[in-house]
């Protein structure tokens, strides 16, 4: 039986490293699954999954010019189409309300906004910040015009 890449066969665990394990397949042919590659959660412990002389399904990743064999056993598992192909959503940054809900001033949301509107409503806040920071800091100092000493 030839060895053909991202093909599934039956091996038999025949040792156990920190980094993997190697798997014998039909042919006598040896190859490594990766720790990585051993189940879809983090591996600590590879013993905690595998143990010498069990019968695992591989898929066959990789075959090196050297004869090294790379194996899978997480993606040797049947799944559900929808789970193989889900992502995560990513957020959409356009109607991203984290920033208290602004508006422009025609009232759309914020990522219709021209330049210039931008722009007006950056310097607006930035002298709002800098009159509330002034207000505060003067406060703490006693006040204007209020000298020790």
């Amino acid at each position: 039986m030839s060895i053909e890449v991202g093909s599934k066969v039956q091996g038999k665990v025949t040792g156990i490293t920190h980094f993997g394990a190697f798997v014998e397949l039909p042919g006598g042919s040896t190859g490594l699954v990766h720790i990585s590659e051993v189940a879809d959660n983090y591996v600590k412990d590879i013993n905690e999954h595998l143990k010498v002389g069990d019968e695992v399904e591989v898929k066959i990743l990789n075959v090196e010019k050297d004869g090294k064999i790379g194996l899978s056993i997480r993606k040797a598992k049947d799944q559900p189409p929808q789970q193989q192909t889900q992502q995560r959503p990513r957020p959409n940054r356009g109607n991203d309300q984290r920033g208290g809900g602004r508006s422009n001033t025609s009232g759309g949301p914020v990522g219709r906004e021209t330049f210039e509107q931008k722009m007006a409503r950056f310097l607006k806040d930035s002298e709002d910040r800098l009159t509330s920071l002034k207000r505060h800091t003067e406060s703490k100092r006693g006040g204007k015009g209020a000298k020790k000493g």
